[in-house]
């Protein structure tokens, strides 16, 4: 299942006006090992009916989409500053009708701040407030079908280190996302 849709039917609208109404997503990138093997457990565990996606660790829900060209922009420029940025999983983390790998990492809270900065006063209530940082396993199941997978996965998710590989930006298309760009850390700086 491909993790974006690259080729999204508009339908009656055309190309342009679909793009300026999408609201804009923004991820922090796991690394390709830590991105597939959470992404066999969201295949895995994920109601395959809601499963458009593959493990992403979400920054921001919704920029608005007339920011597009500016957040491309403040990506460019911060991902060519930040060398990777060091995160660790911490363990399980209960989302009541859901499961998630629960993460930490102060350097991406604090790019995340420096983001949330920059577009004061264009953020929607959820996007105002620091994210707990986290990758979906499980979603819109019953509390009892979530606390069994959280008893199941209790000993197999083990803390470990690792480094988070830059962000990307998406248009939200009600399912899958359309991928707008990579920006991969390639500068000097630790976050």
């Amino acid at each position: 299942m491909p993790m974006f849709a690259n080729g999204v039917n508009f339908g009656e609208r055309t190309a342009s006006k679909a793009v300026d109404d999408a609201p804009l997503i923004l991820t922090a990138q796991l690394p390709a090992d830590l991105h597939r093997w959470s992404t066999r457990l969201r295949d895995a565990h994920f109601p395959p009916e809601r499963n458009y996606l593959e493990a992403h660790v979400t920054l921001f829900h919704a920029l608005p989409p007339q920011c597009a060209d500016e957040a491309v922009d403040v990506c460019k420029q911060l991902a060519g500053e930040l060398a990777p940025v060091d995160g660790r999983v911490i363990g399980l983390m209960p989302l009541g009708k859901g499961t998630a790998i629960k993460l930490e990492s102060r350097g991406i809270l604090d790019l995340r701040d420096h983001i949330a900065d920059h577009f004061h006063g264009l953020l929607t209530g959820q996007d105002q407030h620091q994210p707990r940082l986290h990758v979906t396993i499980q979603n819109k199941v019953t509390i009892e079908e979530a606390k069994a997978l959280q008893d199941d996965l209790a000993d197999a998710i083990e803390p470990r280190s690792f480094a988070f590989r830059g962000l990307a930006l998406h248009h939200y298309r009600g399912g899958p996302w359309q991928l707008i760009r990579e920006f991969t850390f390639r500068g000097r700086e630790k976050a």
